[in-house]
């Protein structure tokens, strides 16, 4: 029976992968994933060996509609990304949307995610946030900078190491320097770390310690 599994992937510790997850990717008749390379060595350590295809921002628009016939003809697809929950700041919306609407079954199996284990740990309020992803590079972004000063729930980003800094002095400028944030990065991986303080603090830190790896940074609405 035709369906598309969406398959979370560890964002950096293998012993992350669940079993349902292991024994899903080798059942299926085709995995889709963001970059073969990437996926290539997850799924060789755990000795899956399920024709893979590349899925990604840059071909999935063309993409859609071959996959979406595939499934229709009876093959059974999983979706993963280069590591967390794929449609999760990755490519998956699209596909999703499209098996909804040709009354395609989907199923998304629970797994990781980056920022749920960064606002857990922040020891900032997780009872509301806003998860916002990566900011626009430059068109929208002071627009919405601006409107998240007044936001009061608290606020998830994902950032790059070489936009962290930027990111950080905006914050003090929209937000106020003395605005409580917590920065986790390398989450489940060997030198994961998290910094806690006011986004002065915080940035002060950054500076004297260049920034390496993949940041989730969260902040504490107005």
């Amino acid at each position: 029976m035709s369906k598309l599994y969406i398959v979370p992937t560890p964002i950096g510790n293998l012993e992350d992968m669940t079993f349902r997850a292991v024994k899903i990717l080798q059942e299926v008749d085709l995995i889709l994933a963001e970059d073969t390379r990437t996926s290539g060595k997850l799924l060789k350590h755990f000795e899956i060996m399920t024709q893979m295809q590349s899925h990604h921002m840059h071909n999935e628009h063309k993409m859609v509609n071959k996959i979406v016939e595939r499934l229709k003809s009876g093959e059974t697809i999983a979706l993963i990304s280069d590591a967390g929950t794929p449609a999760i700041s990755d490519p998956g919306f699209l596909l999703t949307r499209a098996c909804i609407q040709n009354k395609i079954d989907i199923e998304c199996l629970p797994g990781a995610t980056a920022f749920v284990p960064a606002l857990v740990n922040s020891g900032l309020p997780n009872d509301k946030f806003v998860f916002e992803g990566f900011l626009p590079v430059k068109k929208g972004r002071q627009t919405r900078l601006k409107l998240l000063a007044e936001e009061e729930r608290t606020l998830i980003f994902y950032e790059s190491p070489h936009k962290l800094l930027k990111t950080l002095n905006q914050f003090a400028e929209y937000f106020g320097e003395d605005r409580q944030v917590s920065i986790s990065r390398e989450l489940t991986k060997l030198y994961e770390e998290t910094v806690r303080g006011t986004v002065n603090e915080v940035l002060a830190h950054f500076e004297h310690k260049a920034p390496k790896g993949e940041f989730v940074v969260v902040v504490s609405g107005k």
